[in-house]
């Protein structure tokens, strides 16, 4: 299946990503179906896509017209079976467990027709193993959305082992379509490109804050405020070439004998957990955590990312604003 012929995306999973991911492809023009298994959760994914849309219309980058628009191109379905009437590609995000996953792309494969793709949006477990359950498995892959999904415009499309290439390409084209900014995941290994990144710097951090070399405060400081400042416009590579690999080569000679290389988790993550500190949820982790807080954090965040992302997808409005004020 080419991407012309890719109207319809069906979504199944309603919760944390999945209504986020229906609001990009409605944005974008598709119709969607989406289902969740508890119906609380598929009740309220409209009322949720159109909170969603409150940051973007307070930065001037949607319209309150654009809600309903958004809305309107959204069905809500019943069954796995409904899900599966109309699209012809259907991205899954449920919970991250493998039995769980491969149990409901069986029940897919009884609905769907043969040329429908399917994606998980899984942040971690191997392509190739949920596809097990396949009887078709050249036509899946994996398709990992960044939270919050309407926000970050970044998707991994992760081929599996079995996965074909020309469903790859597609898939690959159809983010592209819909706004994002895909990369490709060539080989299917553990956490992918960016939980890969990502952790490796968590081990590192909490590391740090186990063994009492600053706060949790201060190691987030010198991320947000330091190298993370200039990590939306510049890649870890690009930096290392700027300053020259010969320099990189050096510094990891010195410092990689020193860095955390564990293969378990952190006794003090372990501890917080075994206490019940398992954050936002719980009320506390690294931090204290009270409901106002998580809902500013949260929007904060969501602007400012946006913020930020609206500067590099549009480099030519920076570029000129630049010119200008030299000029005046």
């Amino acid at each position: 299946m080419g991407l012309k012929e890719i109207k319809h995306i069906g979504v199944l999973g309603a919760g944390l990503m999945g209504h986020g991911i229906a609001q990009v492809f409605a944005s974008a023009g598709y119709d969607v179906n989406i289902y969740d298994a508890d119906p609380a959760t598929l009740r309220t994914a409209k009322d949720r896509v159109a909170r969603n849309f409150k940051v973007f219309i307070e930065l001037n980058l949607a319209k309150p017209e654009d809600i309903e628009r958004c809305l309107d191109r959204i069905t809500l379905c019943s069954s796995i079976e409904t899900l599966c009437q109309g699209p012809q590609f259907i991205i899954e995000a449920i919970l991250e467990d493998l039995k769980i996953k491969q149990h409901t792309y069986a029940e897919l494969e009884r609905f769907a027709p043969s040329e429908t793709i399917f994606s998980s949006n899984t942040s971690a477990i191997s392509i190739t193993e949920i596809s097990a359950a396949l009887d078709i498995k050249g036509r899946f892959l994996g398709t990992h959305f960044w939270n919050p999904p309407h926000v970050l415009p970044c998707v991994e499309v992760i081929k599996g082992a079995f996965t074909d290439e020309g469903v790859f390409e597609t898939v690959y084209a159809l983010m592209e379509k819909a706004g994002k900014v895909p990369v490709r995941v060539l080989k299917d290994v553990p956490g992918f490109l960016g939980n890969r990144l990502q952790h490796a710097m968590w081990r590192e951090a909490i590391s740090l804050r186990e063994k009492n070399i600053a706060s949790a405060e201060d190691i987030d400081k010198v991320v947000k405020y330091g190298f993370g400042a200039r990590m939306p416009f510049i890649g870890p590579l690009e930096t290392a070439d700027l300053a020259g690999l010969g320099l990189t080569c050096n510094i990891h000679k010195y410092l990689f004998p020193y860095l955390e290389s564990s293969q378990n988790p952190s006794p003090a993550l372990e501890d917080l957990v075994s206490a019940g500190a398992t954050g936002v949820r719980a009320g506390r982790g690294f931090y204290e955590w009270t409901p106002q807080k998580v809902h500013q954090v949260i929007e904060q965040r969501d602007a400012v990312l946006l913020r930020i992302i609206h500067e590099i997808v549009s480099p030519a409005s920076t570029l000129d604003r630049i010119d200008s004020s030299r000029n005046g």
